[in-house]
């Protein structure tokens, strides 16, 4: 049986070890914040932080998660006050909105190892988060300002 925390509380697993993350945070917990987009780590719609760390969720087996904390959309902050949640409501950000939770899961792991990104740091490190509404710039300006560095 594996022991994982998520959003601060214990859950247990005894089901299949190859059994991705993301399908136990949806299927299992009825967490549908985090999306299932490619399913094979490409697109970024199934970020979460695992031991504060972006992870993809759609790839990462269960058996990899014992032990471990994540966190998703929904535990990033319960009363929805997170200053990149904010930015990205005051920025309008969000068009179809189905990636901006891997989204905002990427970029709030970026401002918390580097609390003041460049563009080209916030570039670098949202590549690999895939919106196919194109809403990058207003992505990179709701992080800088959730950054404090609107510029």
């Amino acid at each position: 049986m594996m022991k994982i925390t998520i959003n601060g509380k214990e859950h247990q697993f005894n089901g299949d070890p190859q059994m991705p993350l993301l399908w136990f945070l949806r299927d299992e917990l009825n967490m549908k914040g985090t999306k299932y987009g490619c399913g094979m780590a490409l697109c970024g719609a199934c970020t979460v932080h695992i031991n504060g760390e972006a992870t993809r969720s759609c790839v990462l087996p269960m058996s990899a998660t014992d032990g471990m904390t994540i966190t998703t959309i929904e535990g990033l902050d319960d009363t929805d006050s997170h200053p990149l949640q904010i930015s990205w409501a005051e920025e309008n950000v969000p068009q179809c909105g189905y990636c901006q939770s891997g989204q905002i899961m990427q970029a709030a792991s970026l401002l918390a190892k580097n609390p003041s990104p460049t563009d080209l740091e916030i570039d670098q490190n949202m590549s690999g988060n895939i919106c196919r509404c194109g809403t990058y710039p207003r992505i990179r300006k709701a992080i800088k300002k959730a950054a404090g560095s609107n510029s």
